[in-house]
């Protein structure tokens, strides 16, 4: 194998400029899903049948269809004037960023939900007996103890997301593996710039990973004391 191409810059550029994209769509992804999957989570751990089959219908109809389809199916239907912002083709990146957020929000909703049901009931009746309203309830006594759950949990979607970010080679926006196409389609070496992208993939998730199981080895000790 060939990987004399590594040694000029201009690939590496190529690379790098991949390398922003993915960690910004995967950045944008988990914290803008965190953030809206807020809202399904409480439907569902709330009293309202309507709202909670709502949220259910959405939660598995997202994580029961692939990304791509739903990547392709927004891409259809949202149409957006051809403009350029900091070098982002944002016809292309608008569309998949918004497919993105609300797949994400889809399996973050279900990490909410599943931090909060964790903590012992009696922590909600402890607070109901203190005269706090249910949403006070939740916001300052059941969340802050949730939260030990579901932090070890976004972190295992930010790797999920970093990965799947691949997808969106096929609308042009220049990630990790449109990088390698460009470089694919320049020097004719094919497994060499797979492998360098596998590489930066796993730069990128393997420290993520080992750092989200520190944090939660750190707070399974704090809850032991």
């Amino acid at each position: 194998m060939d990987f004399s191409f590594l040694l000029e810059f201009y690939y590496w550029e190529i690379f790098l400029k991949g390398l922003s994209m993915t960690l910004l769509l995967a950045v944008m992804a988990v914290v803008l899903g965190t953030l809206l999957g807020f809202i399904p989570a409480f439907m569902r751990i709330g009293k309202n049948k309507v709202l909670n089959f709502v949220a259910t219908a959405y939660v598995e109809l997202i994580r029961g269809t692939p990304l791509l389809v739903q990547v392709l199916l927004i891409y259809s239907f949202v149409k957006i004037p051809t403009m350029v912002f900091i070098g982002i083709e944002l016809s292309s990146f608008i569309p998949g960023m918004l497919a993105l957020l609300i797949n994400s929000s889809a399996y973050v909703s279900e990490v909410i939900r599943g931090g909060i049901l964790s903590v012992d009931k009696g922590q909600r009746e402890a607070g109901l007996s203190l005269g706090l309203s249910e949403q006070k309830t939740l916001r300052l006594i059941i969340l802050p103890q949730a939260i030990k759950n579901i932090i070890p949990q976004l972190g295992n979607e930010f790797v999920t997301i970093i990965k799947e970010t691949s997808i969106f080679m096929y609308l042009g926006i220049a990630e990790l593996m449109y990088s390698a196409q460009i470089i694919r389609s320049q020097t004719y070496q094919v497994k060499e710039a797979y492998i360098v992208v596998a590489v930066l993939y796993f730069a990128l998730t393997f420290p993520t990973s080992r750092l989200m199981s520190y944090f939660e080895k750190r707070l399974k000790r704090s809850d032991e004391k």
